[in-house]
């Protein structure tokens, strides 16, 4: 394997690094109050609070800012703060844990109201605290609402700051943005009424969709492989590429969210929302700018191009399964339907794979095929691009086999490109071997990508939608998979479970597509 060679990770690497030389730092955000409602749920904790908190040790977050918490327990505002350090003192990045005059400066910036999502008067006085806010940090009446909530209570929340005066009309001095955590309904029908309720308050240059896919460096470094080199664009079509396969697998099973999953599973978890944008991206046409719009049109054409299954084609461009118990890491561990919050007899899928064409004149004829299960051999999520067979021999011996070029945009665990093509074994026999350039992001850069929650916070605040969905986009992606989930829901799999927990996931995934890239 051919391997770039850099330097390891260091903090003079932006002085060291030729790669990194002239690369400026981050632009400050906007001063604003950023409100997290949900505040003391598992998504702040673990995520979002160390994603700010690391916008604020890197110097992105402005002077003026402020963190109010919004949850039903019960916090003062001295005991949120240390609440807010012991779980920075758990999941904040090492070297970053809070302490010093950094976190002294830090701290009064956090306040917290013990509240009711149901309740007027408690938002009544979430605007009186943002009104303080705006004298006591100079947060300039700019204010960014996060819902990090169960699905269920988002339109309460939505309407409730309409009552209270905290929309966008009712901010004349400042702006005022919302930023909505998948999933954006659960089906067709719930996201086209929650976007109702959306729209009766907020403009769309004012909702932020979140999706944490987007903010991953390999991923934004899809359109900068395509657009800012000659090599990839022209062989970029059917003329060339013979599939696209895109995986997203996990080793861990469903953990405590057993009642959630059940009313998900990997249809709605992850195909809908995450393996579909990354479609969009592989399958884009070349936007007119950098802008976000012009780039988020181009991801809307790729969607408005798959025509959605017919119901009687479901089942033969398509695949689920559901694990049964295993061995993972050496241990035992059980099946979905032994996990606590899960029916006996459940029928809900934690496997699931998808055919799909793109009918435009780029990529007719080339099958893109997307996977994404719990519970399988190892933890990956990358893309496949595999490219068309040589049309005639000319080297190798008859006995070597001659496999197609194939890139490999690898997203995680290990971020970076790998690219294989045929080269000449050394000697005076003429065989072929297969071989890969492999570039990996932490130590060609010198540089570990940052989290995604914090570049997508960082760009909320800035005002910026490049990597946020739209809602055209978003209800297209319902449409596309309504088909599929409707007769998944309405057909009874009696094979579940399926796979084995640790294994390379069901059998008729493999009818689907024989040569899925081994997990």
């Amino acid at each position: 394997m051919l391997e770039t060679t850099a330097s390891p990770p260091s903090q003079n690497a932006e002085r060291t690094n030729p790669l990194r030389a002239g690369i400026e730092s981050d632009r400050i955000a906007d001063p604003c109050s950023i409100v997290f409602f949900g505040a003391s749920g598992d998504l702040f904790k673990r995520m979002l609070l160390p994603a700010i908190w690391t916008l604020r040790t890197r110097g992105i977050l402005p002077a003026g800012f402020a963190l109010v918490g919004f949850a039903r327990t019960k916090f003062s505002d001295d005991e949120f703060r240390e609440y807010c350090k012991s779980q920075l003192d758990e999941f904040a990045p090492e070297g970053m844990k809070p302490q010093g005059e950094l976190w002294e400066k830090f701290a009064p910036c956090l306040s917290y109201i013990t509240a009711d999502f149901k309740q007027l008067g408690h938002f009544q006085q979430l605007r009186k605290r943002l009104d303080e806010n705006d004298k006591a940090f100079g947060t300039a009446s700019n204010r960014l609402f996060y819902l990090a909530t169960p699905p269920s209570v988002f339109p309460g929340i939505i309407d409730m700051l309409r009552r209270a005066n905290l929309d966008p009309r009712s901010n004349e001095r400042g702006w005022t943005r919302i930023v909505i955590e998948k999933p954006f309904g659960i089906d067709l029908e719930s996201s086209r009424a929650l976007q109702k309720t959306v729209e009766r308050v907020f403009g769309e240059h004012d909702v932020y969709r979140i999706d944490h896919y987007l903010g991953k460096e390999p991923v934004q470094d899809i359109m900068a492989l395509r657009f800012a080199n000659t090599i990839f664009e022209p062989i970029w079509n059917r003329n060339y590429v013979q599939s696209v396969q895109i995986t997203s697998a996990e080793k861990i099973g469903i953990e405590d969210r057993g009642s959630y999953y059940e009313n998900a599973g990997a249809l709605r978890d992850m195909i809908q929302n995450h393996v579909l944008n990354l479609l969009a991206l592989v399958a884009m046409e070349p936007p007119a700018s950098s802008e976000a719009d012009a780039i988020r049109n181009e991801k809307f054409k790729v969607f408005s191009a798959i025509a959605p299954p017919r119901h009687d084609d479901v089942m033969a461009m398509s695949a689920r399964g559901q694990y049964g118990p295993g061995i993972v890491d050496g241990e035992k561990v059980p099946g979905y339907r032994q996990e606590q919050g899960v029916a006996p007899q459940s029928n809900t899928e934690t496997f699931a794979a998808l055919r799909i064409g793109i009918d435009n004149w780029r990529w007719a004829g080339v099958p893109f095929y997307l996977r994404s299960g719990k519970r399988l051999a190892k933890k990956i999520s990358e893309i496949v691009v595999t490219f068309k067979p040589i049309p005639h021999r000319l080297y190798g011996e008859s006995t070597d086999a001659i496999e197609p070029n194939m890139l490999v945009i690898k997203i995680e665990p290990d971020e970076g490109i790998a690219l294989r093509w045929e080269a000449k074994v050394p000697g005076p026999k003429s065989h072929i071997r297969s071989v890969f350039m492999d570039f990996n992001y932490g130590t060609g850069f010198g540089f570990h990508s940052p989290p995604a929650y914090e570049r997508l916070l960082a760009d909320a605040m800035r005002g910026d939608q490049t990597l946020f969905t739209r809602w055209d986009a978003v209800e297209l992606a319902w449409e596309i998979i309504a088909p599929v989930l409707d007769v998944w829901q309405n057909t009874k799999d009696f094979s579940f479970p399926n796979y084995a927990a640790g294994s390379q996931g069901p059998e008729t995934g493999f009818r689907l597509l024989h040569d899925w890239r081994r997990l």
